[in-house]
């Protein structure tokens, strides 16, 4: 993958400090006409699907310069809160407002609906189960998980939650579910139907999004309280555990106040296992967990970050300008921005530094 045109000296010189920047980000296409919910790259070609409150999830092509065509789209009854691809690139899955699950074939060009819940779905993930392969995990508002093998017409199981599913994740044999009240419920997909630890959040606020570690030891949690925390899912690696303020903001002559804001979105590197936070103040930034640091902060983008993914290989970092209704119908204005980018990686941006390099918050 080209870096959008950039030399790879130039990309190693910008990439030298902690500040980056957005001149060679590339702005997609025919954008959708409401707030972004939800960005997906397959894992087999840089196909992205975008899910929006406008009612449809659209799929665009990137070319390796980072220009995108569309190349399907197709309808919900109401707005679509999240979308997925299958493991092997074939099919798009989003759930919605609508209280359904639609599937969209690429070779056939057609949508079904394949699954269903008594209220909105928050979240739809496909998982590797043990014995029957590929399936469908939906997160609903309805307090409820429910698995879906896509051959049968309804859920092969259901797993009961305290609350409304806010936010899912799977990584390997690891979910991690985030509901309403702060609870978050681990589950081992080796036994599916059985939730193997619940705890409440480390964070003090409601959780907006859990994202997993690649290796699957842990995972990522975000509030609305402008912190991230790190957690791992065996006691024996607590000592790892940490939280960290992010997306704040002192304004000029101001010492004594601070702006806070919620973290949307965490995405984690294909590659590096670093991460990605992007938020409401219009920033997003890469961190290394594990040397405890900031890799790189970016300028404000011009309007909330609702969603975010790295491509299959890392060389994209893709993020949703749109509003996400953190102040309110007021500051939703014909005039907000609703546009997807594309932030080409460039050489060491989102790498973990040197050891001995290595700089403390």
């Amino acid at each position: 993958m080209s870096l959008f045109g950039q030399t790879a000296a130039a990309a190693s010189s910008a990439a030298s400090t902690t500040q980056g920047d957005l001149k060679n980000d590339v702005e997609l296409t025919q954008p959708p006409e409401d707030s972004v919910s939800d960005l997906a790259f397959s894992s087999k070609a840089d196909l992205l699907a975008v899910s929006s409150w406008d009612k449809k999830v659209r799929i665009y092509e990137i070319s390796p310069t980072g220009q995108s065509q569309g190349k399907a789209i197709y309808d919900h009854e109401a707005p679509v809160l999240s979308v997925v691809w299958s493991k092997d690139g074939t099919k798009v899955v989003s759930g919605g407002a609508d209280k359904a699950v639609r599937m969209f074939d690429l070779g056939s060009m057609q949508t079904t609906q394949v699954a269903a819940h008594d209220m909105p779905i928050k979240c739809v993930r496909f998982i590797e189960h043990p014995q029957a392969g590929q399936m469908l995990v939906t997160g609903s508002w309805d307090k409820t998980l429910k698995y879906w093998d896509l051959r049968q017409p309804t859920a092969a199981a259901t797993l009961p939650l305290q609350e409304r599913c806010y936010t899912l994740d799977v990584a390997q044999s690891l979910m991690v579910v985030g509901t309403a009240e702060r609870y978050i419920n681990i589950v081992n997909l080796q036994n599916p139907q059985t939730i193997y630890k619940t705890m409440q959040s480390p964070l003090k606020w409601q959780t907006r999004v859990v994202s997993c570690f690649p290796n699957a030891s842990g995972f990522a949690v975000g509030s609305i309280e402008g912190r991230c925390a790190i957690q791992y899912v065996e006691e024996k690696d607590n000592h790892l555990n940490f939280s960290f303020k992010c997306h704040r903001e002192n304004p000029p002559n101001q010492r004594d106040v601070t702006n806070v804001y919620s973290v949307n979105a965490i995405s984690f590197h294909p590659t590096y296992g670093t991460f990605s936070t992007a938020g409401s103040d219009g920033t997003f930034h890469f961190w290394d967990k594990d040397a405890k640091h900031r890799l790189k902060g970016y300028p404000n983008v011009g309007g909330t970050i609702s969603a975010t993914t790295f491509n299959g290989v890392g060389s994209i970092f893709a993020y949703a300008v749109s509003y996400d209704w953190s102040k309110g119908y007021q500051a939703n204005t014909p005039q907000y921005p609703i546009k997807v980018m594309l932030h080409p990686i460039k050489e060491d941006e989102a790498k973990p530094r040197p050891t001995n390099t290595a700089k403390k918050r």
